[in-house]
């Protein structure tokens, strides 16, 4: 099972860095914190995927007075999608006219949905920027959903001030990836394996219980 967890965790991170590079090419707008990215890269004259990695440590700091703690997915995360971003962007061309931006922008969303599928269901860490986010909420008392918007707005309206793309992209892509995970997160999510040598009683507490 550890196999194909890290197995699919790599995949998944692969398939993620591939998307945002989609999301770029088609150049129709792009998720909240690819807009910040792309604005710091604007403003730097680094490449995105270096930007998306020194972004990923940094919110990784932010996690030690939320007291969360990284996984092995974490750190894979905080490096791979940053690595395979500038990957695709070396390999896929740019276009120049709507059909082509448009079939661009449909397989990033698709991607993307697959992709969070895959590394969420290995279940070896969340990556940086999600745990930031239920971390916040277990800190401070907020849902998921207010502690999500209220950081997706700020690094929202920070990267278009620096310059990042905002478009139909940002929009299509809020409205869809929620749904689109939440559909294949149950075909990804690789599953817990109970200790074949315990008894029942052992193995599942619930059993055991009077």
């Amino acid at each position: 099972m550890m196999t194909r967890r890290l197995l699919q965790l790599l995949i998944g991170l692969a398939m993620y860095g591939l998307s945002l590079a989609m999301f770029i090419r088609a150049g129709l707008g792009l998720d909240p914190w690819d807009v910040f990215h792309q604005g710091l890269a604007v403003k730097t004259g680094l490449s995105i995927g270096t930007v998306v990695v020194i972004v990923s440590f940094l919110v990784l700091l932010l996690w030690i007075p939320l007291r969360q703690w990284p996984g092995v997915g974490t750190l894979c995360n905080a490096v791979l999608v940053g690595v395979f971003a500038d990957v695709g962007l070396a390999l896929i061309p740019e276009f120049s006219h709507l059909g082509g931006q448009i079939g661009m922008l449909a397989g990033a969303i698709l991607l993307n949905g697959i992709a969070s599928a895959c590394y969420i269901g290995a279940r070896l860490g969340p990556g940086a920027r999600d745990g930031l986010m239920t971390g916040l909420a277990r800190r401070t008392g907020w849902s998921v959903r207010v502690s999500r918007t209220g950081i997706e707005v700020v690094v929202l309206g920070a990267g278009w001030l620096l310059g990042g793309s905002v478009g139909i992209g940002t929009v299509l892509y809020a409205l869809a990836i929620g749904p689109l995970v939440q559909l294949l997160l149950p075909r990804f999510t690789v599953p817990e394996l109970k200790n074949p040598k315990l008894p029942v009683a052992a193995a599942d507490p619930a059993v055991a219980a009077p």
